[in-house]
């Protein structure tokens, strides 16, 4: 698999000057220290932290804006779910349901705490192509099966998906319609066996190709990032921000 490179041409952002280890890091740390915060002015100091990186890194508000929803929804169900499970006396009764104030305020922290976060990671990682992240991970010294699994999922999942779009437009252009009864079960059945073996087949295809060309069991990490300036002051202020936050919100 060939390995990726950075264009410095291509850079739009000063977090692409960054070495892509040091962005990992970052949004790691930032993460930990968001969900251990309980102070909701300081949730609200790190989503406006968020937004200021996404600006940083030449995000579109539009882009912000849709991947957010995608967050907030799952975030609808926890202030319904969370309200009506926590074992306190409710503030609002219905009948048999009663709506408790701890389960709400539990409820808008980790809504706060998630919507800060995805702010952190969108502009740290979003910005990263697949093969840059992995081999990453790898000159991080994370284990290098995990790594392949990762960089082998990013190549081939879209393979798989295209090779499941053929089929069902095969079975289209057979008049399959579905419906709810045991010959769509059935075909449903074909189409997930007849997937599979032809994943099968071209793993072991990519297998032998693979074997042909010299592999020894693991890719080479190859990159022109390294590690400087901008990398240590980066860090330092990862470090300053994360033990800021934790210091204000323990006082």
């Amino acid at each position: 698999m060939a390995t990726d490179t950075i264009d410095a041409a291509a850079r739009v952002s000063p977090l692409d000057r960054l070495d892509t280890r040091t962005r990992v890091i970052a949004a790691v740390a930032l993460v930990l220290a968001l969900v251990s915060l309980r102070s909701w002015m300081l949730l609200g100091a790190a989503i406006l932290l968020g937004i200021l990186l996404t600006t940083l890194a030449g995000i579109p508000a539009r882009q912000t804006i849709r991947r957010l929803l995608h967050v907030e929804g799952f975030l609808l169900i926890l202030f319904v779910a969370l309200p009506l499970t926590t074992r306190l006396p409710p503030f609002i009764a219905i009948g048999p349901v009663g709506l408790s104030v701890p389960g709400l305020e539990r409820a808008a922290t980790l809504a706060l705490r998630i919507t800060a976060a995805a702010l952190v990671v969108l502009p740290l990682i979003s910005g990263l192509t697949p093969i840059r992240l992995g081999h990453a991970l790898g000159r991080l010294g994370l284990p290098s099966r995990l790594v392949q699994v990762f960089l082998f999922s990013i190549r081939y999942i879209e393979l798989l998906r295209a090779e499941a779009r053929r089929l069902h437009d095969a079975m289209r252009l057979r008049g399959f319609v579905p419906a709810t009864d045991l010959h769509t079960l059935r075909s449903y059945g074909h189409f997930i066996g007849q997937l599979l073996v032809r994943a099968v087949e071209r793993a072991e295809r990519v297998n032998e190709a693979m074997r042909c060309r010299g592999f020894a069991g693991r890719f080479p990490l190859v990159t022109l990032e390294r590690f400087g300036a901008a990398d240590i002051a980066a860090a330092g202020l990862t470090a300053l921000l994360a033990g800021g936050l934790l210091l204000m919100d323990r006082l």
